[in-house]
């Protein structure tokens, strides 16, 4: 069940958005298909499949919806050629972040459209997008740890922002169970699976009481301490989920 304000906010979008671009159909990823989404804290991801190149119109669409609605803020859309939809290294126009830029639809993307197949307009992802096979979902997964994820430990800087925390350790969790069963699981699945493989506990909770729980204020000796253990955990873990058969 979407929240009120979410749907309502979406149904906004897809009716605005088909005035000014050749929409063939609009999808939803991430948490609000897979079922863990948590209203004001999660992002609203959807990918449009168009006929044509999106106008320019469609970044002054999303700069005026966060105008009207803080909320729309979170509304994150990736606007994809149907003649394109084949080939998942293809940057597509995007809007995120309250900023217009490119980038591709990963294999990890594609798989959980799949697997929510949530259509907003026109036909499901199932109809129209190519499946990911396994082999591709596995070696963007590797990649993307050993080429992004893994340099970015040996920065300190980054690991005092609350956002690379929260995700780093997710995404190790999930590229973790992915890269053993070929499933995706939620943020909240990915929680409670950190402990086990050597996440320090403190940092585990802190994540999860930011996603799920009361906000809160991160002291400064704090926000350092956690820093070290995020980053001495993912130097370890990350070498050992990609090495993983």
């Amino acid at each position: 069940m979407i929240d009120e304000a979410v749907q309502s906010l979406l149904d906004g979008f897809v009716t605005s958005v088909r005035r000014i671009a050749d929409v063939d159909a609009i999808w939803l990823h991430g948490s609000l298909a897979l079922g863990d989404f948590q209203p004001g804290r999660s992002d609203l991801d959807v990918v449009a499949v168009v006929s044509s190149p999106p106008p320019l119109a469609v970044a002054d669409l999303h700069r005026r919806l966060m105008a009207a609605s803080p909320l729309a803020s979170k509304l994150h859309c990736s606007y994809m050629l149907a003649s394109e939809l084949s080939d998942p290294a293809v940057r597509h126009p995007t809007f995120a972040q309250e900023r217009y830029f490119e980038r591709p639809v990963t294999p990890v993307t594609r798989r959980e459209l799949a697997l929510g197949n949530r259509s907003l307009y026109g036909p499901p992802p199932a109809s129209l997008l190519p499946a990911t096979s396994d082999a591709e979902l596995f070696a963007f997964i590797r990649a993307d740890l050993a080429e992004f994820w893994l340099p970015v430990t040996a920065r300190r800087k980054p690991w005092y922002a609350d956002i690379w925390v929260d995700l780093g350790l997710v995404t190790v969790a999930r590229a973790h169970v992915t890269l053993s069963s070929g499933d995706l699981i939620t943020k909240r699945a990915a929680l409670g699976l950190l402990p086990g493989m050597g996440a320090p506990e403190s940092v585990v909770r802190d994540v999860a009481r930011r996603r799920y729980g009361p906000a809160g204020v991160v002291n400064p000796f704090w926000r350092q301490r956690r820093a070290v253990l995020t980053r001495v955990f993912l130097q370890a873990a990350i070498p050992a989920v990609i090495s993983s058969p």
